[in-house]
């Protein structure tokens, strides 16, 4: 056969640096600090919660394709709950999707948004599934990228870096905050901005904030809280880095009733529905108490703390970050200079896996001396890891 089989757009990304890193742990026994997943599960009770489900037959035939009526009204209440003082508020009849986790929501929001020929930008570094989906849609990705300042240890958005690609051939705008895998959370003063161009450009606005209740410094703002944003924003969250059950692949699309029916008719042709006796767990999960979501970012806030001092004492520079679970370090102070040959030997070196950050980017030479570590693990498994790595 001559003609190649795999789609010439999806082929760039190839078998994903995740699948190579994670082989490369098992295969030399090393500590995996690539990959974003807890060591511990979430709580026993949200656990509970789905044994039950699956033992009263809720969900093991198809669930509804919006998802649960419980999930819905969950997802609502929560946004009430956390964001409600800002202005947000959405019907759990028409305002609601539930998703096989946030990058089915991604890949549906693009798919569903998009035409051929479309512009997408991005925040880069970014999270690899957007490149992949935004070739699916036929559209073109435009990176805007944010910049290390290694004065403050941080990454800063140039607003007017920003503001000028946009052209006519923009459709919409992709942001992550808190972002992965910078750490960055975006200011109120940031988001405002971002929120005048989308209304003046007239502009649609995918943003994932999957990691909403990981911030340590600043504050999570949803766009959709801002002047003219309701409308025009999609906004996607999930269990998975919440309650630590990644596995479940849970998550959902809030928007107005004419952006929740346009993502719903690329969705259905994805999965068509997923996850059913989990959906009534996470309903219940979405309900903890207070103490629940201020206890798990105190516990994230210590272990970034640990891996953070710990790699900086083994000579990495740290960009610590303001929310997520990932530390983005410059191995440069080392005496490294290329992020995937420095990731591909540590296992060997050190015992522990990390990730090249300039798979995240399109101007590959951004990324290239950058690396980043997950520490959503127990303290003493990243204690081990620092020890390891100060071996360097």
């Amino acid at each position: 056969m001559d003609r190649p089989l795999l789609n010439r757009r999806l082929a760039e990304f190839g078998t994903t640096i995740f699948a190579e890193m994670s082989a490369l742990a098992v295969r030399t026994g090393a500590i995996n600090l690539g990959q974003g997943f807890p060591d511990t599960d979430g709580p026993e009770e949200v656990r509970e919660a789905a044994v039950r489900a699956l033992r009263d037959g809720r969900g093991n035939q198809y669930p509804p394709g919006p998802g649960v009526p419980e999930l819905r009204y969950a997802v609502a209440a929560h946004q009430e709950r956390f964001y409600g003082h800002l202005g947000v508020t959405c019907d759990p009849e028409t305002e609601v999707l539930v998703t096989a986790g946030a990058t089915e929501a991604i890949a549906a929001s693009l798919l569903a948004l998009l035409e051929p020929g479309d512009e997408v930008i991005a925040l880069e570094p970014y999270y690899d599934s957007y490149a992949a989906c935004i070739a699916m849609a036929g559209a073109t990705r435009v990176p805007v990228t944010l910049r290390a300042d290694a004065a403050t240890g941080s990454y800063t958005l140039d607003l007017d870096e920003l503001r000028n690609a946009v052209t006519d051939r923009t459709r919409l705008i992709l942001l992550n905050t808190p972002h992965n895998p910078t750490g960055t959370v975006l200011t109120r003063e940031e988001l405002a901005e971002i929120a005048r161009l989308a209304c003046e450009r007239d502009l649609l606005v995918i943003t994932d904030e999957v990691y909403e209740h990981l911030v340590f410094e600043g504050e999570h703002l949803p766009l959709a809280s801002f002047p003219g944003m309701h409308e025009r924003t999609v906004t996607i969250s999930s269990a998975g880095k919440t309650f630590s059950f990644t596995g479940w692949k849970v998550g959902w699309v809030t928007a107005a009733p004419e952006l929740v029916a346009a993502v719903r008719s690329a969705k259905q042709f994805l999965t068509y529905v997923s996850a059913g006796p989990f959906q009534y767990a996470v309903a219940e999960a979405l309900a903890l108490p207070d103490s629940y979501y201020t206890g798990l970012r105190d516990t994230l806030r210590a272990q970034r703390d640990v891996l953070a001092d710990g790699l900086a004492d083994a000579g990495f520079q740290v960009f610590r970050p303001a929310g997520t679970y990932f530390i983005t370090t410059d191995i440069r102070p080392l005496g490294e200079s290329d992020g995937f040959a420095f990731c591909r030997a540590l296992p060997e070196r050190a015992g522990v896996v990390a990730i090249p950050n300039a798979v995240f980017y399109d101007h590959k030479d951004q990324g290239t001396p950058f690396v980043r570590f997950a520490f959503c693990k127990s303290v003493s498994v990243l204690e081990e890891a620092v020890s390891r790595l100060k071996a360097l």
